[in-house]
């Protein structure tokens, strides 16, 4: 068996599918990638059990074939060499994978493609379609408040589903949490509206298929285990769902609220950052404090000193004071646009609710801090 393409393609296949392969080294084959040639197209394949990934090339191709070969070490090669065209070959003799560039040439051992975990990245049943742009939203507008614990599974992920024909999209780690709704194509998904819990690794892996294709429609499709992601049959992915029960969000999410501070975005954020320095350590805590038509910040750090920042903004209600982590507010607010934003909130206790009128269906909700 023969291969002939560019390096570059090989080269950009192999990094798109890099990050899925196994770092625990819990089973050696899990380090190597599966590539399969057919119909003049090569199928480049990665898995560590959980998040599966497959790229699909065009290559000049004389016998169908497969074959499985170290991962990182095959990408290293490749970024070395020049940008131009590479034969790949087999000796099965040697049980080795010739590769010849010019007059570079590596001869690497490779493994049977019998060894590698048989993948699925196609499903027909409870299919739907995001653009990329509604993916991108999602996470960069909820992925933030995700919890890096795994003592708690359940909150290791975003949860998707399907609620009044819209899509909601969660995140939460039991100090913040971020909500958006978006439009889907098709609606009456079983399985997303019981809820589906997808984990940190294969948000981030979907992050990049949006970020590869601007503009495309995505197709999806989800099982009890799995979400099904297929770009362009360019891309695939198979992320297997986190096994847990969601918690009840809605309960933190006030019903009603008594008062509304508007101010500008850009604004807040920056004054935010400045105040954050003089915070503790351990806490990022910043006081804020709401009178008639002001807000000040403060921060004290015990071997530092002070902070406080006066700024103008929309409000008459009661005075009060209210602790925060300044960590949560910064990534709450980067995920807003410029202009104006709102504070909602009860009392200096209850959850304080971030909203903005160019982004209706998305919110964000932090706890107050003791201080």
């Amino acid at each position: 068996m023969k291969i002939k393409l560019h390096t570059e393609d090989l080269k950009s296949a192999l990094n798109k599918v890099l990050s899925v392969v196994d770092k625990r080294n819990s089973r050696p084959i899990l380090t190597y990638t599966l590539i399969e040639t057919a119909n003049g197209q090569l199928n480049i394949s990665a898995t560590d059990l959980e998040v599966s990934s497959k790229v699909v090339i065009n290559a000049q191709v004389d016998n169908p074939g497969k074959f499985c070969v170290n991962a990182k070490n095959i990408f290293d090669i490749l970024k070395e060499l020049p940008g131009t065209e590479i034969e790949l070959s087999l000796d099965d003799q040697s049980n080795t994978l010739k590769l010849n560039c010019g007059d570079i040439h590596y001869s690497l051992l490779i493994y049977k493609a019998d060894d590698f975990p048989q993948l699925v990245f196609n499903q027909e049943v409870n299919k739907f379609k995001l653009s990329s742009e509604q993916l991108a939203n999602i996470i960069n507008k909820t992925s933030y408040a995700v919890l890096n614990d795994e003592t708690r599974l359940y909150l290791n992920g975003i949860y998707l589903q399907e609620i009044d024909s819209k899509l909601r999209a969660v995140a939460t780690d039991g100090h913040r949490l971020s909500l958006l709704e978006t439009d889907l194509s098709e609606s009456n998904n079983e399985t997303l509206i019981n809820g589906i819990i997808i984990p940190r690794k294969g948000i981030f892996e979907i992050k990049k298929i949006s970020e590869t294709y601007p503009d495309t429609q995505i197709e999806l499709s989800v099982d009890d285990t799995f979400l099904y992601i297929n770009a362009k049959n360019e891309y695939f992915l198979s992320v297997r769902l986190i096994a847990r029960e969601y918690p009840k969000y809605q309960a933190v999410i006030p019903n009603k609220t008594t008062y509304t501070m508007t101010t500008d975005r850009n604004s807040f954020f920056d004054a935010i950052r400045r105040i954050k320095i003089m915070s503790n350590e351990k806490s990022n805590g910043v006081r804020l404090k709401l009178a008639d038509q002001t807000m000040t910040l403060t921060a004290n750090h015990p071997s530092l000193g002070d902070a406080m920042e006066t700024m103008p903004v929309d409000y008459n209600g009661k005075e009060m004071e209210i602790g925060f982590n300044a960590k949560y507010l910064i990534d709450t607010l980067h995920s807003f646009d410029e202009g104006e934003i709102s504070l909602e909130l009860n009392n200096e206790l209850s959850p304080i609710i971030i909203k903005s009128n160019s982004l209706p269906n998305y919110l964000g909700i932090i706890m107050p801090l003791k201080l």
